[in-house]
């Protein structure tokens, strides 16, 4: 067995544990939520005797712990049980919920990542210039503001003075692609505008801390143009730091979009969870959790991954 594949299979089996802690957190925490289910579908009119039959109706007389476990058997097997609030299996809509959020995620990493890198390498190359104070003033401004403050922001100019973009993104999967991609559009500038400028600074810190090294002196000495020393000098070996921050990032495109979501009116998994919340739907609530978490500790996984292949040096401890 290869070190790096030893050290993916520890990776594996670390997220692994981590998701399993997660599940349990979020079991815990769900049992906190105040108010109870039953009351909210039956009414302030229901007896104790009605409450407590449908309370055994839908599970909820069982322990939690026993809870619990079942639906942990369930998750394990695909099953991902039945929504309290509407009787329906969860895996009837819930498929599509995601494939929303992905989506808006995916068109806002193809917006954001190569946004974040060509600033970035312009920003190193033309360092300390008007262009590059001006870069770093506007990022600093954009990830300032709250993320509901930019989703109103767009919506006031783009939407509402303008008529260029719909200001709820009410996509559908009867949509084709052109249609669904054009009501993701003020949503996703939402979040590139929160996680270009993360993505961008540490592009160009990388490359600066790296135009030190001895080997750039050296082409810069033999003559080289500065941009091909960034982009083929420099720029490869700050892939590790880059690729981290871009994982972070991307985890946050997908678990970070519940206000932009709300805001937006946008049908994906951070609406939906949500409502749940507000309707009280415990299974619903840990499977969009659960998936939020799953989806973070993947993307770190990868950005290790990506590090430890970039730098062979970290398979080798010191």
């Amino acid at each position: 067995m290869s070190v790096l594949t030893k050290i993916i299979l520890q990776r594996l089996g670390l997220g692994l544990l981590t998701l399993f802690v997660v599940s349990v957190i979020i079991a815990f925490v769900v049992e906190l939520l105040p108010g109870d289910i039953t009351q909210a579908i039956l009414g302030q009119s229901a007896t104790p005797e009605t409450v407590a039959a449908f309370r055994a109706e839908i599970g909820l007389d069982r322990p939690a712990p026993i809870r619990y476990l079942e639906w942990l058997q369930g998750i394990l097997t695909g099953e991902l049980g039945h929504s309290l609030a509407n009787k329906r299996e969860i895996s009837d809509f819930f498929g599509a919920r995601l494939s929303n959020t992905l989506f808006l995620g995916g068109v806002a990493a193809a917006i954001s990542i190569p946004l974040a890198l060509l600033l970035g390498v312009l920003a190193a190359l033309y360092r300390d210039s008007i262009y590059d104070r001006v870069v770093n003033l506007t990022t600093l401004t954009s990830i300032s503001f709250p993320e509901f403050f930019v989703a109103y922001i767009l919506i006031l100019f783009l939407s509402v003075n303008f008529g260029i973009f719909p200001g709820i993104s009410n996509v559908s999967k009867d949509l084709d692609f052109v249609d669904k991609l054009f009501r993701t559009i003020l949503p996703a500038l939402t979040l590139t505008l929160v996680v270009v400028a993360h993505m961008l600074r540490m592009t160009r810190a990388a490359i600066i801390n790296l135009l030190a090294s001895p080997y750039i002196e050296m082409a810069v000495l033999k003559g080289t143009r500065p941009m091909r020393v960034i982009l083929y000098h420099a720029l490869p070996n700050a892939w590790g730091p880059i690729v981290n921050v871009i994982a972070l990032n991307l985890a946050y495109l997908v678990v970070g979009v519940v206000v932009v979501e709300v805001v937006f009116v946008y049908p994906g998994v951070g609406q939906l969870l949500v409502d749940s919340v507000s309707k009280r739907d415990l299974p619903v609530v840990q499977i969009c959790a659960i998936t939020f978490a799953a989806v973070y500790i993947l993307l770190n996984l990868l950005a290790d991954i990506v590090s430890i292949i970039s730098n062979p040096r970290l398979m080798h401890p010191r």
